[in-house]
């Protein structure tokens, strides 16, 4: 993939984009060998390569710069703003909207915010699309004073990206390091951006976590789901469920007799799996917001069969010893830090790991995700 940004200097962020990228496929799938190397049960499925380019659904912008001059991207190591609004990792949709942004930045008079100085209040702009192009955008701001700004553009900025469909004022309040804040305001009459996924219609709202690269994700959502399919348990409990993506698509899978229970700590992304399920009339299947080891700790329940897609950290001691002492006689395991997986596999013993894929959720950079079945000995 060419990159003028990378090429002139002006964005490192893609460290393997020189590499050829079958190399960084097959680096990938040698690394997760490597790492599963003490498992040698593992029957390994053809990873599964990305679209090099224009897959990113999601970009954070950091807005700096003047109202009249702003720069749209990334921040340089003396928080010199970095323009990436061309950067071929987006898809389509979200470049032709960057200068449309850029634009309502200049007529709102918008002022970005200086990290160096601590002054100003347009922080990032975070905006995502979907397959069929609609967009969702959210203005990270320091506080509510630019609120009625924002607000009086929102006919001209509909009028220019007639495919938007939810915009947001997201309030970080504080100097830190973060890309956005716990408070939002939505200013549309849209709350969700639908997000087509592998003949799902799934429902994002503005601060609910999804996977950057829809196709990847659809993916990975199947290949779990056909192991679902094929161990047809009565019972199934997908954590750190996000908006329900393993669960939904499970869910398809199984008779009307089996249940299907998503956890997820995010009361947004609950949300939103509970109105994919009423859209598509879904039975047998529930979403509730709680933490993913609080509830196997305190529910008194096991089910026949679970899905987990921790954070990078994994799931960490608790859940792992409870998992070794469940009796559950198949896990799927999805994670995007193999090392904290194989941390976590060492913790559950009576498990041992019998298919696994590579899923390359980022072309052009270290990270992966992986998907693996285990099997209790």
């Amino acid at each position: 993939m060419n990159c003028h940004y990378y090429q002139a200097g002006a964005c490192r962020s893609c460290t393997l984009i020189q590499t050829p990228y079958s190399q960084q496929l097959a680096s990938k799938q040698e690394k997760a060998q490597q790492l599963l190397a003490p498992w040698p049960s593992v029957s390994w499925h053809p990873p599964v390569a990305s679209a090099q380019e224009d897959f990113r659904n999601k970009a954070k912008l950091v807005v700096t710069g003047s109202s009249q001059q702003p720069k749209l991207g990334i921040l340089g190591p003396k928080f010199e703003g970095q323009d990436l609004r061309d950067c071929p990792l987006y898809t389509p949709q979200i470049r032709q909207a960057i200068p449309v942004l850029e634009e309502l930045i200049r007529r709102a008079k918008l002022t970005p915010y200086s990290v160096a100085q601590k002054k100003g209040e347009l922080k990032n702009i975070l905006v995502t699309s979907s397959d069929r192009g609609q967009l969702m955008v959210r203005f990270v701001l320091r506080s509510k004073k630019l609120l009625v700004a924002i607000r009086s553009q929102l006919d001209w900025l509909q009028g220019q990206l007639p495919q938007l469909e939810v915009v947001s004022i997201n309030l970080l309040r504080e100097h830190v390091a973060l890309v956005e804040g716990p408070e939002e305001i939505i200013l549309t009459q849209a709350k969700t951006l639908p997000m087509q996924v592998g003949g799902l219609t799934l429902h994002l709202r503005p601060q609910s976590f999804f996977q950057t690269n829809t196709a990847i994700a659809s993916a990975l959502y199947q290949r779990g789901a056909s192991w679902v399919k094929q161990a047809a348990p009565a019972s199934l409990w997908d954590l750190y469920c996000g908006v329900g993506g393993f669960a939904l698509f499970a869910a398809q899978q199984l008779g009307p007799d089996s249940r299907v229970t998503g956890i997820e700590i995010s009361t947004e992304a609950i949300a939103s799996a509970q109105r994919t399920v009423a859209e598509a009339g879904l039975s047998g299947i529930d979403f509730i917001a709680q933490d993913a080891t609080s509830y196997a700790l305190e529910s008194g329940q096991v089910p026949q069969m679970l899905v987990m897609n921790p954070p990078r950290r994994g799931i960490g001691q608790q859940l792992a010893q409870w998992v070794e002492a469940s009796g559950i006689e198949q896990v799927v395991y999805s994670s995007c830090n193999v090392e904290s997986f194989v941390k976590d596999l060492a913790a559950m013993p009576s498990y041992r790991p019998v298919e696994g894929q590579v899923m390359d959720m980022f072309p052009h950079s270290s990270h992966f995700e992986a998907i693996f079945r285990l099997e209790r000995i």
